[in-house]
């Protein structure tokens, strides 16, 4: 079995190994080499001590010495080329309390988390497979190296790990690691919320996003991640328009939502507000009035305390606001009230997640409506009509020279001639606009 190597990687190998070190390429991209999946990165483990790394190599930066690494830049591009090593003790379920470098390829190897990554390979000694990781690769397992709930007390966020890799590969998790998940899931309190909110993240961007949060609610990860979520478990909408329960439909929009973060973060979170917000009517139908408000309000509270940026939650918080605007019937002056509100650049966003929770009403849902509002959306940004207050001809500058006080008036003023301009866009020249600004000023 032959991995074919980029020059690099094999000018790091080929060093290493003249100078009398073992080296060999290791974990995800032996993995992803052997299953014909785009590479990411490449890793190189040795048996050479960080000192010899940065002795042999000309660019090198010593980026995690303490634990064995050392980037070795070649041609603009970084290499991780780490030692052998054995973990100490995990007295926190994070981190190793030290680090034991060792010569014994097999020990490096039996410390990491799943068979399928602890394979390694150089074109000398071809693979090197000690743990069955070739016969899992084969078929489409996720098992742990070893005692799985070893490996999870060692490092509790490979629990969520092993769901990523179940969900970006399509594989299935064994039946013992997926056990010891359920045994295990209360370790991952002793987790940052950056290194879940990393893993998490990329579950939500698998072909199926839906299959993993299924396996983070049956294992009771998702207890640690987003309680709030399971409020909607089997909460019955006792709604005609609605064939699902809340939380099966939140799946079914995710899943039909684009592989893009905002998007499915809001598809995500566009509903968490139901179960707080229902409400029967006298005939029996269940209602959720302003649950898009609670639901932006709930979002804004978990993705803070998921370390998220704050550009991703106000983009969020938008598209979640916004889910429910109307599609259609609108006037050209709404239309501009619209865009101004949302934002140009998050318009995209919230037309991709109103397709796909139409498509998550039913599979033969009509979301021409939402096409057409685009498509209006779009001649009116060709056309430069105006719909916010920069885009006047005129500023609060000219409103004091023309002679009204400094003060939240200027503000005041200039809505209302943007509101003007959006009726009459011809309006929207500096005469005009003075000419009305003056007459104001002259009836005050």
């Amino acid at each position: 079995m032959k991995i074919k190597l980029t020059e690099d990687v094999s000018y790091i190998l080929d060093i290493l190994i003249k100078n009398g070190y073992e080296a060999y390429i290791v974990g995800g991209c032996v993995r992803d080499s052997l299953i014909e999946r785009q590479l990411k990165d490449w890793d190189i483990t040795t048996s050479a001590k960080p000192e010899d790394i940065l002795r042999l190599f000309e660019k090198t930066i010593p980026t995690g010495i303490k634990h064995g690494t050392v980037t070795v830049v070649l041609n603009k591009n970084n290499y991780e080329v780490t030692t052998y090593r054995i973990d100490g003790y995990y007295s926190d379920n994070r981190h190793p309390d030290e680090v034991i470098f060792t010569s014994s390829l097999k020990e490096d190897l039996s410390r990491r988390d799943f068979t399928v990554n602890s394979l390694a390979y150089n074109s000398i000694n071809g693979l090197v497979d000690m743990f069955d990781g070739i016969s899992d690769l084969h078929n489409r397992l996720i098992k742990c190296v070893g005692d799985p709930d070893k490996r999870f007390n060692e490092d509790a966020l490979r629990m969520l790990r092993a769901i990523r890799f179940a969900c970006q590969l399509d594989f299935t998790i064994d039946e013992e690691t997926y056990k010891a998940i359920s045994r295990n899931y209360a370790l991952l309190r002793n987790v940052s919320s950056e290194r879940i909110k990393d893993e998490f993240c990329k579950i939500l961007l698998t072909s199926k996003p839906s299959r993993g949060m299924k396996m983070l609610l049956e294992t009771k990860l998702l207890d640690y991640i987003v309680p709030e979520l399971t409020e909607s478990v089997g909460f019955d909408q006792k709604n005609p328009h609605h064939d699902k329960n809340v939380f099966d439909h939140i799946m079914s929009v995710l899943d039909n939502s684009e592989e893009n973060l905002i998007v499915r973060l809001g598809a995500l979170f566009h509903d968490i507000g139901k179960p707080r917000t229902f409400s029967i009517d006298k005939k029996g139908i269940g209602h959720f009035y302003g649950h898009n408000v609670v639901s932006a309000q709930m979002a804004e509270e978990i993705l803070k305390r998921l370390k998220f940026d704050n550009k991703t939650i106000e983009k969020v918080i938008i598209i979640i606001t916004e889910h429910m605007s109307a599609y259609n019937n609108m006037k050209n002056r709404t239309l501009k009230k619209f865009i101004s509100r949302v934002g140009v650049d998050n318009l995209e966003d919230l037309f991709q997640l109103q397709i796909a929770d139409s498509k998550g009403h039913k599979k033969d849902a009509d979301f021409s409506p939402i096409i057409k509002r685009r498509e209006e959306v779009k001649k009116i940004l060709e056309s430069g009509e105006p719909f916010t207050v920069s885009q006047l001809k005129i500023n609060g500058n000219d409103l004091i020279a023309l002679g009204f006080k400094p003060g939240k008036y200027i503000g005041v003023l200039l809505n209302e001639l943007l509101e003007k301009v959006m009726e009459k866009p011809e309006l929207n020249n500096r005469d005009s606009l003075l000419k009305i600004a003056r007459e104001k000023l002259e009836n005050k």
